[in-house]
């Protein structure tokens, strides 16, 4: 089968491998000269045969809305285009109906795999009408993994069930990936434990715990034990947030992937704000001992407020 790929970064670049590996002709359009196959999407649509499939592979927002609008100049009646990158479901509904009025069929997949989906697969939710579904499954049969469809790939619903069933996915990796770096942290904390790496390794068969996260984790301790070369900064796709808004919407508790969001924005504070307060707080009704601000050097300032005769902390 014939696909048209736009946007060969990580995960594009791969799924291009994955594709032509099985079998399927794909022509990738990229901005970058020494990746593209073609030099346009005028020249990706005459590079296919009626009716085409256009995969788009871009960052979500502008970007996804600027190609698909672009798109809907250069197809033709019957093509049909498939938006598989991290857009919001809610970006959904107007794509498929820019690109109907011109007689365009449009899906939305949300896909799962990153890096390692070239060789072990992707994981897909797709979108749209089973019309189109059935159009595109030749595309999806060879991406998603080895074994039962049903264990790789879901017709989740209309248009925008497959970015929604994706945005809630990544909720719960937060979770999940929260769950384990704690796990992680207070495992470290100990002297008790003196081997952390195998631990977390020896839960990787067997325990109620295992998945293919942990053995992520543990593939990165063998690389660095401590995990000391990295930084704490820890950012997040958008998915996350999504998420807690649409459990707002819906009064749907999700206390779990809720605080693993907050986890991540209290990664990227050089101080923190809050800390401070509630070193403040704890101060005024307890009279407990602060610490004052690091200095110019950045060493800790010496106890500060009742305990010192200081009354307050200074920054």
């Amino acid at each position: 089968m014939q696909l048209g790929l736009i946007g060969l970064g990580k995960m594009g670049g791969n799924m291009r491998d994955r594709l032509r590996s099985a079998g399927h002709e794909v022509v990738g359009y990229d901005p970058r000269p020494e990746v593209t196959d073609v030099d346009s999407l005028a020249s990706l649509a005459a590079a296919l045969t009626a009716p085409r499939v256009v995969w788009v592979m871009v960052p979500s927002g502008d970007a996804t809305r600027g190609t698909v609008q672009a798109l809907a100049d250069v197809l033709e009646p019957g093509d049909l285009v498939i938006d598989g990158g991290n857009s919001r479901y809610t970006d959904d509904g107007p794509n498929a109906a820019l690109l109907d009025a011109k007689g365009i069929g449009y899906l939305d997949c949300g896909v799962s795999g990153g890096i390692w989906g070239k060789d072990n697969g992707y994981g897909l939710m797709a979108g749209g009408s089973a019309e189109h579904v059935e159009m595109a499954m030749p595309i999806f049969d060879a991406l998603r993994p080895e074994g039962p469809r049903e264990e790789g790939f879901a017709h989740a619903g209309p248009v925008g069930a497959g970015h929604f069933s994706k945005m809630v996915h990544n909720g719960i990796e937060y979770g999940l990936m929260q769950a384990y770096a704690e796990g992680f942290e207070l495992l470290s904390a100990v002297d008790l434990v003196t081997d952390v790496p195998a631990v977390l390794q020896a839960w990787s068969r067997g325990t109620v715990v295992r998945s293919w996260l942990l053995d992520l984790l543990v593939l990165a301790l063998k690389d660095d034990a401590s995990l000391s070369r990295l930084d704490d900064y820890v950012d997040d796709s958008g998915e996350g947030r999504w998420t807690i808004e649409e459990a707002i919407t819906h009064a749907v508790p999700l206390p779990v992937i809720s605080a693993a969001l907050f986890a991540r924005f209290a990664s990227r504070q050089d101080s923190s704000p809050a800390m401070r307060a509630v070193a403040a707080l704890r101060q005024q009704f307890g009279g407990h001992a602060v610490r004052a601000a690091a200095g110019p050097s950045g060493t800790p300032g010496e106890h500060a407020g009742p305990s010192s005769g200081t009354g307050s902390t200074q920054s």
